[in-house]
């Protein structure tokens, strides 16, 4: 009896504990969620969706178990845990390949679109002969948007013998994609540009005909010994889960997007006079839209638009303070090139985001014009370019 009136009094007291331990955790949870809802309000709005995106809510999900209940090592054969971290790593495997229109043993997971390009280019580089070439090209242009001609380039290269190795970090989960139709031998592919997590990414490798190149780290002989190294489970599931919420979503995203870009620079245009679309309008994918506002320069309008996030290029570069390599080579002059300003649209981008993003820029490139002695000039009719300027 006393044994029992002991326990029921130790229980109480563990619940009482248990009570206020759980009390005082979710008073912790409530205060910092109401401080990151304080830092929302700070926060400027997003519109970068180029040089990264968030993580999908649902990719975010399919990720969460494998970090907690199934951290077996995929490589791991003699046990459950193994192969259920297996099952999964190769179910990702096959989410990446349908996207992309691969077999599945094409596919080599990598840290991101990053190395996917050096284990294709440079290794390959050191196989090729005095009779072989390689050709390297982005499949969408990342400051730009300008979408090349891949299929085109690649039954060219096909046709002369030419291993074709295409970056398409911008393009794919965006624009349809089949490496068959291609004829492309390798493509590299990011996690973070298309709402999957940072760190992960992939490198296709055509089997035929075969392309063979050779690891950039030796070690236990993963991937089929092209990228040595435990394959981190939950980043390839997201991954996977990426793509195929991507092949399921491509036409309406698609469709979104390309109504929300015409949106913004419509009322743009209709606004601002001396604007400049860089890139073929015609063959663009619309999510990027990079706009150069003359007489005013790029960087001093993204300090100006404080509380929108944008870029001024490419996120690899944007230390950078020399005017995009990219616009001079297509043939902008250096002022255009400096007034450049790239807006990123994407699957959660709103309305009201674009319509008070436009209200923003519209206001701060007239302020600023206003204190530009060019567009003064300009104004009273005077062509800068008979202007003899000279050097002190």
């Amino acid at each position: 009896m006393m044994n029992r009136t002991l326990s029921r009094k130790l229980l109480v007291s563990m619940c009482g504990i248990c009570s206020r331990r759980l009390s005082f955790a979710q008073s912790a949870v409530n205060t910092v969620q109401n401080r990151e809802l304080e830092k929302d309000e700070l926060r400027p709005l997003y519109m970068d969706f180029q040089a990264t995106t968030p993580m999908d809510p649902r990719v975010l999900d399919a990720m969460l178990p494998f970090q907690v209940n199934y951290y077996g090592n995929p490589h791991s054969r003699t046990h459950a845990y193994g192969w259920e971290s297996e099952t999964a790593m190769e179910k990702a495997r096959k989410q990446v390949a349908d996207l992309i229109g691969a077999d599945p043993r094409e596919i080599v997971f990598t840290s991101g679109a990053t190395e996917s390009n050096n284990m294709s280019i440079k290794q390959l580089q050191e196989t090729i002969r005095p009779y072989t070439s390689l050709v390297s090209i982005m499949t969408v242009n990342n400051e730009i948007g300008v979408k090349q001609p891949i299929k085109e380039i690649g039954h060219l290269c096909r046709s002369r013998n030419v291993f074709f190795h295409t970056d398409a970090a911008q393009a794919v989960g965006k624009i349809p994609i089949n490496v068959n139709d291609w004829k492309v031998d390798l493509m590299s592919i990011s996690g973070h540009k298309i709402y999957g997590p940072k760190g992960v990414g992939a490198l296709y490798v055509r089997r035929r005909p075969r392309v063979r190149i050779e690891p950039l780290q030796n070690g236990g002989g993963q991937e089929r010994g092209l990228r040595s190294g435990t394959v981190p489970t939950p980043l390839a599931v997201g991954l996977g889960a990426a793509c195929d919420i991507a092949q399921q979503e491509l036409e309406y995203d698609h469709k979104r997007v390309t109504s929300l870009a015409n949106r913004l620079v419509q009322k743009i245009m209709s606004e601002i006079p001396d604007v400049v679309m860089n890139g073929d309008p015609d063959q663009r994918y619309p999510g990027c839209v990079n706009l150069s506002f003359a007489y005013v320069e790029g960087e001093s309008l993204l300090m100006a638009l404080k509380d929108v996030a944008l870029s001024s290029g490419s996120a690899c570069t944007s230390a950078s303070l020399e005017p995009s390599y990219v616009l001079r080579a297509i043939g902008a002059d250096e002022d255009l090139a400096h007034s450049s300003i790239r807006f990123g649209i994407g699957r959660f981008t709103t309305e009201e985001e674009v319509d008070y993003t436009v209200e923003k820029c519209i206001q701060q490139v007239k302020r600023l014009r206003e204190m530009s002695p060019l567009w003064e000039m300009v104004q009273e009719g005077i062509d800068l370019k008979s202007i003899k300027w000279t050097q002190h």
